[in-house]
């Protein structure tokens, strides 16, 4: 990666995007929320179907060079093509993690790895800014396998419905449990400085945890849009920061039209948030009860955590969008769709 000194020629070229760009690169987190989209003003070009951690398979475009990480950016919704480039700028976010760990009640389970995406339209005025996630939503990540699985979370029981289930369960495939963070509302209380230094909340992050396992059914969750549990993501140590440029077709350029911001080497964590009682697991939710009292739910503030591995988080804007005024959004949208791979 090549950092570009401050006299450089090309830092002086980037300065128009870094704000916003540094604003948007700093609230890609591994577990942020997926929000429904706005459907798009235009077609994107044919999207390969990508393998993503877990197994997990999604509609994404292969793009070139340093396009790579945006596969999913959604440069085609109206929000994004309408940014002219000064009074609002767009830019593609990226962030992947490799996992982590997090601690609800008295049970410890393992992060999947996940690849979230989105777009941003950062408002130059009020230096705030609109996430605009994919159609298809902005996370996409592997379930994570509750150890012991439905033994370990509600066995034994002392209701008689639990007590024959748990006589069930020596298939393994009826014993394993996975759960996935999933949005339940959009994220709020983005922070650059926060993201940029250690110790501060950067974003704000209403989720809930689906759980899945045959006797579980569909609808077993922990957390709900009225009662979600309030993930507050802060950086362990401040994050390194890197520049690059490159074409508009992805090409490393050190004259390119486009720049891509990196922020790496730091975990992020939270142990400030609550987590509320399970709902709708099993038949008429009867198995919600068992998990609670197992699991240690509701378990207050102070007594769960997440840790989140070193993340790779990728922001690509256009370098000086106010020479595209008033069609910014689009050009970048034409670069990006220049950027995709057979």
């Amino acid at each position: 990666m090549r950092i570009a000194p401050q006299g450089h020629p090309a830092a002086r070229r980037v300065r128009t995007a870094v704000l916003a760009a540094l604003t948007a690169a700093v609230t890609a987190l591994p577990l942020a929320a997926a929000a429904p989209a706005p459907a798009h003003a235009a077609a994107a070009p044919p999207a390969a179907a990508a393998a993503h951690p877990g197994g997990a398979r999604t509609d994404e475009a292969r793009l070139n060079g340093h396009w790579a990480p945006f596969g999913r950016c959604p440069v085609d919704d109206p929000a994004m093509l309408a940014a002219d480039g000064e009074e609002t700028v767009a830019s593609c976010v990226s962030s992947v993690s490799a996992g982590g760990s997090i601690t609800l009640g008295r049970t410890t389970a393992r992060t999947g790895a996940n690849n979230l995406q989105f777009g941003v339209v950062y408002h130059t005025t009020s230096q705030t800014f609109t996430v605009v996630p994919p159609p298809a939503g902005s996370i996409v990540g592997a379930p994570t396998e509750i150890p012991g699985g439905l033994l370990g979370l509600m066995c034994p029981g002392n209701l008689p419905v639990v007590t024959e289930i748990c006589r069930l369960l020596t298939d393994n495939s009826l014993n394993r449990v996975t759960a996935t963070v999933e949005s339940v509302g959009a994220p709020t209380g983005f922070s650059l400085t926060a993201g940029l230094s250690a110790g501060e909340p950067i974003v704000t992050l209403p989720v809930r945890i689906r759980l899945r396992n045959p006797f579980l059914g569909s609808q077993c969750f922990i957390g709900s849009a009225a009662d979600p549990i309030v993930l507050r993501p802060r950086n362990a140590v401040a994050p390194a920061f890197g520049v690059e440029l490159f074409r508009g077709d992805g090409t490393p350029d050190e004259e390119g039209e486009m720049v891509r911001f990196a922020l790496t080497g730091t975990a992020q964590e939270d142990r400030t948030f609550a987590v509320p009682r399970a709902r709708g697991c099993g038949a008429l939710g009867l198995l919600s009860g068992a998990l609670d009292l197992k699991t240690g739910l509701p378990s207050p503030a102070g007594r769960n955590s997440l840790v989140l591995d070193a993340a790779v988080t990728h922001n690509g804007a256009l370098n000086a969008p106010g020479l595209y005024f008033p069609d910014a959004g689009r050009q970048l949208a034409r670069f990006r769709h220049s950027a995709v791979l057979p």
